[in-house]
Order: structure tokens, then C-alpha cells, then sequence
């Protein structure tokens, strides 16, 4: 059967590709443990070798933080995409004391499959990070566009295990697939976890913000924000927001072409601050006040951080309600 699902995915990723331009590759496999290339931190080390998920060795990449980690979270790469793509994105975090781990794989819809897997091999914590660093028992999910979906299902998972030390989530423009909003209404836990999500201006690529919907349907009082332009010059927008502002300067020509703009400078760099405090507050249990509203709803209720984006007379940002 699984044989059979694999396959499956493996026709879908190659429809997917053809319809969208886009050609996937499958990422190069690691015997051993070795320096991610391009990589420069001076409180965090990035580190690829190869991770067993149920009976099948995947390529992974870990950004390890100099001190102990506060919490691991897994950040996954979207459709087409891979591990590379988000580095810097995962290199802000990582630099908050947040261990992460992302999984080279195909996303098509999500994988489901392998979020299962991984969520199983989580919750037994048969695995343990490279260069000696202890696993964290605290997780947070999250993840880019399909990986937004991945990162669903893997919290879902962690649910319906059990497994009592999950944070909740943080997603960069998801794109939903079948079973979205149950797997979110299981991390949200009746907004009792905490579920949020830094999105852009609505795409062919982000399917016109299909994960909206059930962002919005959660208990939790705010999802997060959607970034909408860069600035204004003599009151006209400049510099809207794209799917692949995530991946900022690690994204190259097949990301462009597939999201058809360019990541924005501006924009990656308020989606990494926010994208890593969040993961931060929720690793450590904290909260940023300045990045979160008490109603989504209500401007007047939102930190001082969110306000700069969202309370002017032309905005730069809104709420995700």
C-alpha cells in the first residue's frame, strides 16, 4: 500500500510540474554528517546528514543553536522546493535558540505519508540531532506552501499521539490541501496551542490563500498577518508581498518563474522577525506582546509591531480575520 502511495505522489508530482513550469529535483543523499554550503552564523551551526523515517533515509538539514535549544521546530520546504530554500529563514530562527529540522521530500499536496512517519518517529524520540546536541522535548511545526500543509499534518499527528510538549505552529503562505483544517484544529486544540501564519497578497501559487479559511475558523483569537505592500511612494503602493519572500535570497529562477515575482527584501525581513519571534515565544512559553493582537478584529488591541504595519491610513499589512 505504501509502495502504492508513493507512486501516487510520484505521478502528482509530475503532473504538478508540467501544469506549473517548474522542474523538481530530488535532493542529493548524505552518508555523513557535513557543513551546509553558504552557511555563516556565529551563534548557530547548519549541518546536512541523513535522517531514517520509517525504513527510508531522507536528506535533512539542522540549524543547531551554540546554546541549548529551547524547543526543535521542523520547517519544511514547499512544492518543488528544498531544504536550501529556506535557509536564511531558518538560520533567523535558529538564531532565536530554536533548533530546526527540515526534511528534503516531495511536498506534493503535503505528504501526508511522510508527516505521519515523522510524527511517529517524534513521538517515540528514536532519533537524535547531529554533533552531539541533545533532542529538545518541546516541538513546534511550520512550513513554506505545501510544507505549510506538511507541517499540519506532522502537528496533527503529535496529537493524536499523545505527545503531550507540542508548542503549535508556525506557517509562511500555506497552501491547503484535503484535511487542512482538521489537522489545524487539532494543533489549535480549541486555542489552547497557538497556530499562526505570516501570508501574502493572494496568487495562482498561494491558490488564492486557501488556508485562510481555516485560519480564521480557529479558536485563537489571532492567526497572524498578511503582508500586502512594501510601502508607499506619494500614496501609490510599491513592492507587494510573494509566495517566495520566505526564501528571500536563497530562492532562485524556477521560484521566481513558479511564483511569478521575486521575493522582496522588505518583506522577507518582516517575515523572518515575526516568523522567528513567534517560533521563539513559543519554544520558551513566552509572548512578544508587540507581535500579536488580543483581537484580531480590534486594531487597537495590537502590539506595537503589528501597528506599524497595520494601523495607518494606508496599510502596509492586515490581520489575518
Amino acid at each position: 500500500m505504501k509502495k502504492n502511495k508513493r507512486a501516487l505522489f510520484a505521478g502528482l508530482l509530475a503532473a504538478g510540474t508540467m501544469l506549473s513550469g517548474l522542474v523538481g529535483m530530488a535532493p542529493t543523499a548524505q552518508a555523513a554528517e557535513q557543513a551546509c554550503n553558504n552557511y555563516s552564523s556565529s551563534t548557530s551551526r547548519c549541518v546536512n546528514t541523513q535522517l531514517v523515517i520509517d525504513g527510508t533515509s531522507h536528506s535533512v538539514d539542522w540549524y543547531l543553536p551554540n546554546s541549548t535549544a529551547s524547543a526543535l521546530m521542523v520547517l519544511n520546504h514547499g512544492f518543488t522546493r528544498g531544504c536550501g530554500h529556506l535557509r536564511g529563514t531558518s538560520k533567523a530562527i535558529a538564531e532565536k535558540g530554536v533548533m530546526v529540522l527540515c526534511v528534503n521530500g516531495d511536498m506534493t499536496a503535503g505528504n501526508p505519508e511522510l508527516a505521519s512517519d515523522l510524527g511517529d518517529l517524534m513521538t517515540a524520540r528514536t532519533f537524535a540531532p547531529p554533533a552531539g546536541k541533545a533532542l529538545p522535548s518541546r516541538y513546534i511545526v511550520g512550513g513554506h506552501s505545501a510544507g505549510g500543509h506538511f507541517a499540519s499534518a506532522l502537528g496533527a499527528r503529535l496529537d493524536a499521539n499523545g505527545y503531550g510538549n507540542l508548542a503549535g505552529a508556525v506557517l509562511f503562505d500555506p497552501v491547503a490541501a484535503g484535511g487542512f483544517t482538521a489537522n489545524l484544529q487539532a494543533i489549535s486544540d480549541g486555542g489552547n496551542r497557538q497556530v499562526l501564519a505570516v501570508t501574502a497578497r493572494p496568487s495562482l501559487t498561494n491558490s488564492f490563500n486557501n488556508a485562510h479559511e481555516a485560519l480564521i475558523g480557529l479558536a485563537n483569537p489571532y492567526v497572524g498577518l498578511q503582508l500586502v505592500w512594501e510601502k508607499y511612494t506619494l500614496g501609490v503602493p510599491v513592492g507587494g508581498s510573494c509566495h517566495i519572500d520566505v526564501e528571500g535570497e536563497n530562492t532562485d529562477i524556477i521560484g521566481i518563474a513558479g511564483a511569478g515575482c521575486s521575493a522582496n527584501s522588505t518583506q522577507t525581513a518582516r517575515l523572518r522577525d515575526f516568523g522567528s519571534t513567534w517560533a521563539k515565544d513559543l519554544a520558551t512559553g513566552t509572548r512578544t506582546a508587540a507581535y500579536y493582537c488580543t483581537d484580531a478584529a480590534v486594531v487597537s488591541t495590537c502590539g506595537a509591531k503589528v501597528k506599524d504595519l497595520v494601523d495607518r491610513s494606508l496599510p502596509l499589512a492586515a490581520p489575518i480575520r
